[in-house]
């Protein structure tokens, strides 16, 4: 509740709009509903699949890893964007409840751009595990160890932190004046700020520098990983080692592209603004914040051997 009391009080030129109401998809308010027949299931499995994830991690001994605490780092983060969007929206899909309070947008908005790029940077993180554990393989249990993993979740979070809490202050300091309308299904940044009698100039290009330089960074560090790994890959004399190598980055470079290619889309289709029409980046940043968080745990679950047999224990377990 720190966020919101925060933003509110800095909002010194007096907040006349004391709540939101978001429409989803403005062309489509009578049919919209529909699509929660895609979304509940899919929550059902990425909440379903994280949380087994995470309790195979706690309990199986074989899995209390570096490697697989830093999975555990990335189901959290993806468990908390899920709750923080999904539930919301099927809300308003199902019970019309479309009313969100002026405090209760700018918390969902402060956790929607802090937690994806924290998944980014962990996705970065995870690059560089991969990296020396193929390129510097001796060196693995000395560089990679549990203090770095903590070193890690604390550069994850304050980078993330000190980098995206301007863009909801920007946000909440603007004149709410005239309409509270929000036409999306999520308090995104723009769409909640264009909706104030102020000039959003400035929550626009910070929005964009930020993005950019989080996410942008975070990827091109994630591809020089990569050509470092297939450069060492290429050079190795065994080819049962050369599978091996590429099976322990399989799984990791299927999320990587996945979640990279999902955001450009979706970046791409919002600038595209009248050719494109306004459901399309509605609907993939409703997708972005639930595809992801299901497809992780399914693919490092299918792909990983050790994650699996830790599964089976649990389950032969509860038995």
């Amino acid at each position: 509740a720190y966020l919101p009391a925060m933003v509110l009080s800095l909002n010194h030129t007096g907040t006349q709009v004391t709540e939101f109401l978001m429409i989803c998809f403005p062309g489509m308010q009578e049919t919209q509903h529909w699509l929660s027949l895609v979304l509940a299931p899919l929550l059902v499995l990425a909440l379903g699949a994280n949380f087994l994830l995470l309790l195979a991690i706690w309990q199986e001994a074989s899995l209390h890893e570096p490697m697989y605490y830093l999975l555990a780092i990335l189901s959290v983060l993806d468990v908390i964007l899920c709750l923080t969007v999904i539930p919301k929206v099927l809300l308003i899909f199902w019970f019309d409840m479309k009313p969100i309070s002026f405090m209760g947008c700018f918390l969902q908005m402060f956790i929607m751009n802090t937690f994806l790029p924290m998944e980014s940077s962990t996705f970065l993180v995870m690059a560089y595990d991969r990296y020396v554990a193929i390129c510097h393989p001796l060196r693995y249990p000395s560089i990679i160890t549990e203090q770095f993993v903590v070193n890690a979740a604390i550069f994850i979070i304050f980078r993330n932190l000190l980098a995206t809490l301007p863009t909801p202050i920007l946000a909440a300091r603007l004149n709410y004046c005239a309409s509270n309308v929000v036409e999306n299904c999520i308090c995104a940044n723009i769409s909640v700020a264009k909706l104030s009698c102020g000039d959003i100039h400035l929550n626009k290009l910070y929005q964009f520098v930020s993005v950019w330089c989080l996410l942008g960074s975070d990827l091109v560090l994630i591809l020089l990983s990569y050509c470092f790994i297939l450069s060492a890959v290429v050079h190795l004399q065994s080819g049962g080692a050369t599978t091996k190598a590429l099976s322990t980055c399989g799984s990791h470079l299927i999320l990587i592209l996945f979640f990279y290619t999902l955001l450009l889309v979706f970046i791409f289709t919002n600038k595209a603004g009248k050719k494109v029409s306004p459901e399309v980046p509605i609907l993939l940043n409703v997708l972005h914040h639930l595809i992801p968080p299901a497809l992780n745990p399914i693919v490092y679950g299918v792909r990983t051997q050790e994650i699996k047999q830790g599964i089976i224990k649990l389950f032969k377990y509860q038995c």
